[in-house]
C-alpha cells in the first residue's frame, strides 16, 4: 500500500491559470486566435538578444549548469543596487526560494503569515514542510495591507511573514512605513514579494542595510520576459543566504536560463520598452473597464488588474468561461482565500488584444 505523508493526503493542488492549448482543444479554437490575459506574462516576449544567446548555445545542453553562477549574480546585484554576497537564484523562479526558505527555516509547526487575498503559492509551498499558515488582512475595498492584522498575527511561533507589493491579486502596494512596522514586530523572516516591483517604480532594497531579518524575492517572469526559462532571485543579508545555501539543489538553474537571464539583464532598450509597454496596456486597459458600469475595476501598479463581477449577475467562472469560448483567457479568482465567487484578474496584453477583449467584453455583458 503507498502511503503518502499525512499531509499530502489531503492536501489541495495549486490552481494555474488555464493555458492557450487547453482552451483551444476545449473550445475548437485556434491557439493563434486565443488572448492568453490570464498568467500575468510579458506581452511582447523576451528580449530578441535572449533568443539569439540561447541559439548560439544549444549545443551545451548536454552539459551540466554551472554552480557558482558568478556573472548572472553580478549583472542581478547591479540591477539591483545591492553586493553580490546579498544574491541568491533560484532555477524554479522565485517557487524554489520559497521551497529553500522552507527547507532551511521552518520546523513542523511553525507559524507563517499570509495577508489575504494574496499570492497562494505561499501557503502551498511551506505546508508541505510543516508550516501552519496564519491568515492577515488585505483590505480589498481600500487596496491596500491592514497592517495593525499582520502584527497582531505574529507570535512567538511565527517564522515567515510575507508581503506582497505589488500585491497579488489586488495590485496595491505595501507603503514602506508599513514595511518597517512589521520587520521591526517581529524576529522572523519578513519575505516582501517584489515579482512586479518594475511596473510600480518602487522597491525596498533600502532597506536591506537596516533589517537583518528582511527577505526580497524577485523574479525574471514578468518585466523581463522571461517565465519559461524559471528564473528567480532573492535578496538578503549574507547569513540568511548562507542557511539557504546549505540546502539548495546544486544544479536547479540551467544553463540556457543563465545565458537568456545574463543577457536580458544586459539590454537595457528591452527592458524599458517592456516596462512602458505593460504600464500602457494596464492603464488602458483601467480606463476601458471603467467605463463598465456593472464592473468594479481596481487601480494597480503591477501588470494585471482586478475585476469584481458580481453585478453582471454572473460569477467569476461563468464570465470566464463565455470568455475563453470567444477565445481569451483570464483569471477566475475563486481560488484566491479572501475573495468570493464574483472576482477576475486581468492580465495586460498587446494594446491590439486589450481592444479585442474589451469589446468581446462589451458584446457579453453591455
Amino acid at each position: 500500500m503507498i502511503n503518502p505523508k499525512k499531509i499530502v493526503k489531503n492536501f489541495n493542488p495549486y490552481i494555474p491559470g488555464r493555458s492557450i492549448e487547453e482552451i483551444a482543444s476545449k473550445y475548437g479554437l485556434q491557439n493563434k486566435d486565443i488572448i492568453k490575459l490570464g498568467s500575468n506574462e510579458n506581452p511582447i516576449g523576451p528580449s530578441s538578444n535572449a533568443i539569439e544567446s540561447i541559439k548560439k548555445n544549444l549545443h551545451l545542453i548536454s552539459q551540466y549548469p554551472e554552480t557558482n553562477l558568478n556573472n548572472l549574480i553580478k549583472g542581478i546585484a547591479l540591477y539591483s543596487g545591492v553586493s553580490p554576497s546579498n544574491v541568491i537564484i533560484g532555477g524554479d523562479g522565485a517557487d524554489e526560494l520559497l521551497d529553500v526558505l522552507g527547507k532551511a527555516f521552518i520546523e513542523p509547526g511553525d507559524e507563517i503569515i499570509i495577508p489575504i487575498p494574496g499570492y497562494m503559492y505561499y501557503e502551498f509551498t511551506l505546508k508541505i514542510h510543516g508550516a501552519i499558515p496564519v491568515y492577515a488582512k488585505w483590505d480589498v475595498p481600500s487596496n491596500t495591507l491592514d497592517v495593525d492584522s499582520v502584527i497582531n498575527a505574529i507570535t512567538p511561533k511565527t517564522k515567515i511573514i510575507f508581503l506582497c507589493t505589488p500585491n497579488n491579486p489586488t495590485g496595491g502596494l505595501i507603503s514602506k512605513d508599513d514595511i518597517r512596522k512589521v520587520i521591526e514586530s517581529t524576529d522572523a523572516i519578513v519575505v516582501v514579494d517584489e515579482a512586479y516591483f518594475e511596473y510600480s517604480d518602487v522597491n525596498n532594497v533600502d532597506l536591506l542595510e537596516d533589517y537583518k531579518n528582511l527577505f526580497i524575492l524577485r523574479t525574471f517572469s514578468k518585466v523581463l520576459g522571461l517565465a519559461g526559462m524559471r528564473i528567480g532571485y532573492g535578496l538578503s543579508n549574507p547569513e540568511i543566504l548562507e542557511y539557504m545555501y546549505r540546502v539548495k539543489p546544486v544544479f536547479s538553474l540551467t544553463k540556457l536560463s543563465e545565458i537568456a537571464a545574463t543577457v536580458t539583464l544586459q539590454d537595457k532598450e528591452y527592458i524599458k520598452r517592456s516596462t512602458e509597454v505593460s504600464i500602457e496596456s494596464r492603464e488602458f486597459l483601467y480606463e476601458s473597464l471603467l467605463k463598465f458600469k456593472n464592473l468594479t475595476v481596481f487601480k494597480s501598479k503591477a501588470n494585471y488588474l482586478l475585476v469584481d463581477v458580481r453585478n453582471t449577475r454572473l460569477t467569476a467562472n461563468q464570465l470566464s468561461e463565455q470568455l475563453m469560448e470567444k477565445g481569451v483567457i483570464v483569471r477566475d479568482c475563486t481560488s484566491f482565500k479572501g475573495l468570493d465567487e464574483y472576482w477576475i484578474r486581468v492580465s495586460v496584453g498587446t494594446i491590439k488584444e486589450d481592444k479585442k477583449f474589451i469589446n468581446i467584453l462589451h458584446n457579453l455583458i453591455g
